[in-house]
């Protein structure tokens, strides 16, 4: 008989466990997290057991949401509980909590009489998905004016004080790496992300959860785990943490949850549907639309049910106002809504007093949406990367349209060159899952050379020149390009429809030579930057004995002298006093260290962080150009 699956825990439920350990307990709890999992068993009242030998049985008893919100739900029937190994190395093997997700939810049910509904969810994993989201739950929308710097409010003392403790986690975190960065580690970090949220810091929260989630990864070797995208956790934590912790923080860094205001009537039309899998067993669809002015919104549909989920929802119907559209029709319709709240960022909310009709759809020929084909797709990846920067985020919900004219197919993505004389692109998957059909649909498209698309999707901003399609349509005017069906209203959602061989034209192309497949410049590739990259990482991995390894003898000749002959002076400056101090560790006549604090290292690597993703966003930058 299989294991049960362990519920999600909250993050404050585990750090407390962990914190009434003694140091003895606290020495072997990583062994006994061990094989925990595989040890739960199903009780007739529906609670899950995890025995311990003859004398301790711990139980889990999840509250109503499916997660252990509270102490109470987890005890033991050992001598020692609630303070005993037993229960807290339980509760560290289970997953956690969604914070975040519980939080919006409880503010939905406070905000149901002014109509404020939040139930965009957005997924963890980069991905994007490309637009990734993270779990909550029902429908939504998007964009919306950023708050100007005037807006912003300074710190308070409470947020100084959760923001200083957070970092002081982060930056032992850090020094510890993979390899030290056991439960207890952990612990530590999650207790600071309670106080950030308790002081209304949830950014600063989302981003010390994503680097124990990235932790417990990469100690499990968990598939699809990267060192990168837990040094750019570190990253964003560290980079978030520090402006607030000195009382100076700019705007946006301190943001309050989602509120909702009145939006008026809104008109909106639908441009594409983008299939949402996260890696937290969440999936549905998100449904992205444009305004008469130009504006961006997402219409989102995402609950627990993973891939049959993510697959279902994009037939399913629109929870927004009494509309009777589906995401499919949302996607190829319009919607007319009245009494629109919407958050600062632009979601729509769900509440009573919205009232939504159907409206006749846009092709992408037509306005506002051709707009989003005529611009320099040079320009529009800068604004993206420039607003990243500013956000401390990566604007992951950046759409792009571009009309290209395939080259083929090289390795595991698409090469094709902007329409103009434009630059070659790779186009990737959207989403990699087999069972969606985003890279069965680039495969079909790549045995048509020369076919001219009119494409729109994610412009993927951690690689150079590569654009993550989550549909296309045809050219207007190009006898080369696709004939999709009258119903597809011009375009084809690569997450949900399949092309088939009827939907390409039969005749050759006849647009001269083509650039060669693997002619695609990768500048981030060819400069040595990757070097700086590997030490950060190796700092991840290993933590700061392995930078400080790095930084003696031969191996900071390889390390630094590249760097330099490529003329990039700064990175191997701040490179060099990373090693450096990761090395600095003085101590008195009697052995003993007298500057046992990691903040110093944290802020030599945080250095080298930010400058390595500075760089990198300069040569991105160039690729589209």
């Amino acid at each position: 008989m299989s294991p049960e699956p362990l519920p999600p825990v909250a993050p404050d439920v585990l750090a407390e466990a962990v914190e009434q350990l003694s140091a003895r307990l606290r020495k072997k709890l990583d062994a006994a997290i061990e094989g925990c999992a595989e040890r739960a068993a199903r009780a007739a009242d529906g609670s899950l057991d995890v025995r311990f030998g003859e004398d301790a049985l711990v139980t889990l008893r999840p509250g109503p949401s499916g997660a252990v919100t509270e102490a109470g739900q987890a005890v033991c029937t050992c001598l020692l509980a609630p303070r005993c190994l037993h229960r807290a190395a339980v509760l560290g093997a289970a997953p956690l909590a969604d914070a975040e997700g519980e939080a919006e939810t409880g503010a939905e049910a406070g905000a149901e009489g002014e109509g404020a509904a939040d139930t965009d969810a957005v997924p963890e994993s980069p991905e994007p998905t490309t637009g990734s989201p993270d779990p909550t739950r029902a429908d939504a929308v998007t964009p919306g004016p950023a708050p100007e710097p005037s807006e912003a409010t300074p710190p308070t003392p409470a947020q100084v004080r959760a923001a200083t403790a957070l970092w002081e986690a982060a930056a032992e975190a850090l020094a510890a790496g993979v390899t030290a960065g056991g439960a207890v580690v952990q612990a530590e970090l999650l207790r600071a992300a309670h106080t950030a949220r308790l002081a209304g810091l949830p950014r600063a929260e989302a981003a010390a959860l994503r680097v124990v989630r990235g932790l417990r990864a990469a100690r499990e070797r968990g598939r699809g785990q990267r060192l990168g995208d837990l040094a750019g956790a570190f990253r964003d934590l560290l980079s978030g943490a520090a402006p607030l912790a000195s009382g100076t923080a700019g705007p946006g860094l301190a943001p309050a949850r989602r509120t909702y205001g009145q939006g008026g009537s809104l008109r909106v039309y639908g441009l594409c549907r983008e299939p949402v899998l996260s890696a937290t067993g969440y999936g549905g669809v998100a449904t992205h639309l444009v305004g008469p002015d130009g504006s961006r919104y997402t219409i989102s549909d995402v609950r627990p049910g993973g891939l049959s989920r993510a697959r279902g929802a994009g037939s399913a119907s629109v929870a927004l106002g009494g509309a009777v559209l589906d995401h499919a029709g949302l996607a190829r319709g319009g919607l007319r809504i009245v009494g629109a709240t919407v958050s600062p960022d632009g979601r729509l909310g769900a509440g009573r007093g919205v009232n939504a009709t159907p409206l006749r759809g846009l092709d992408w020929s037509e306005e506002p949406a051709a707009a989003l084909f005529a611009g320099p797709v040079g320009e529009a990846v800068a604004a993206a990367l420039d607003a990243g920067a500013r956000e401390g985020d990566a604007p992951e919900a950046a759409l792009l349209g571009c009309d290209v004219q395939v080259v083929g197919a090289a390795g595991e993505y698409l090469v094709a060159r902007v329409a103009g004389g434009g630059p070659l692109l790779r186009l990737r998957p959207a989403h990699p899952h087999p069972e969606l059909p985003h890279a069965a649909n680039l495969r079909r498209i790549a045995e048509n050379p020369g076919l001219v698309l009119r494409v729109l999707g994610h412009p993927d901003l951690d690689r150079a020149a590569t654009l993550r399609p989550l549909a296309v349509g045809p050219v207007p005017g190009e006898p080369y390009t696709l004939r999709l069906p009258e119903e597809w209203l011009g375009r084809a959602d690569l997450g949900y429809d399949r092309l088939q061989g009827s939907h390409f034209p039969r005749a050759a192309a006849d647009s001269g030579p083509l650039a060669p497949v693997d002619a695609v410049p990768d500048p981030l590739a060819d400069a040595p930057l990757w070097r700086v990259r590997r030490l950060l990482e190796t700092g991840v991995a290993g933590g700061r004995r392995a930078v400080a390894e790095a930084g003696r003898g031969a191996d900071a000749t390889a390390l630094l002298a590249p760097l330099r002959r490529a003329g990039l002076g700064g990175a191997a400056q701040l490179a060099e006093a990373l090693t450096a101090e990761a090395d600095r560790r003085p101590r008195d006549a009697f052995g003993r260290l007298t500057d046992a604090s990691a903040d110093g290292y944290a802020r030599a690597w945080l250095a080298s962080a930010v400058h390595l993703a500075a760089a990198e966003r300069s040569l991105v930058a160039a690729s589209w150009s």
